[in-house]
């Protein structure tokens, strides 16, 4: 009997899943520049044609890496919208972030070396869609603010904050691996940071964690 084929819609998912996977491992180490479309192709197991098929230039395939990776953060920020209170909104948004630190830090890693070298191919991606969407949280934060439910603060600078402590376990990884033994931190050392880091920066705007 002939093995059932996978519908093509699941087929192209699975492959387009498998190259942005190594396509962030890649981009992370290389940058845009170094990184090539066959090493791409190669370490995903595709025949390069395969990987044209799906991003025609690498400009393409990067600047998908690029949004992925900022939607999951978008989706990240959904607490400020769904959540009754600044501790539960901040607490949720600060846990996801670290979430994705550990589970995504080659696309991390990607953004900030993008940022470092001035954003030369995503800049119309900041001015555009990371500004909205900064715009919509300091609205949030702002409110909360008039409501004195935190303490006053500049709304950018909370933001700046969160960004920084959360992307550093995924931008800084080897660093954090170095000071921890050379191993990665555990289960438990994660659940520590989340919540140590969710603690300073809830107490420094007047909530309790």
């Amino acid at each position: 009997m002939e093995a059932a084929r996978k519908p093509r819609n699941a087929t192209r998912e699975e492959n387009l899943a498998v190259i942005l996977h190594h396509a962030e491992k890649i981009f992370a180490e290389f940058g845009f520049k170094g990184a090539t479309m066959q090493a791409i192709a190669d370490a995903a197991g595709l025949p390069k044609a395969n990987l044209h098929y799906y991003f025609p230039t690498k400009l393409a395939l990067y600047r998908e890496v690029i949004e992925r990776i900022f939607t999951i953060w978008l989706e990240a920020a959904d607490s400020f919208d769904t959540s009754a209170t600044p501790e539960e909104a901040l607490s949720r948004y600060i846990r996801k972030k670290m979430e994705i630190s550990r589970a995504h830090p080659c696309g991390s890693k990607v953004w900030a070396n993008e940022v470092i070298q001035g954003a030369p191919i995503i800049q119309d991606y900041l001015q555009t869609t990371l500004n909205e969407w900064t715009d919509t949280r300091i609205k949030v934060i702002n409110r909360w603010i008039a409501e004195e439910k935190i303490d006053t603060v500049d709304p950018r600078h909370l933001l700046y904050m969160i960004w920084a402590t959360t992307q550093h376990y995924a931008d800084f990884q080897h660093q954090i691996v170095t000071l921890n033994s050379g191993n990665p931190l555990s289960d438990s050392q994660w659940e520590n940071a989340t919540d140590s880091v969710t603690g300073v920066i809830l107490r420094g705007i007047g909530l309790k964690p």
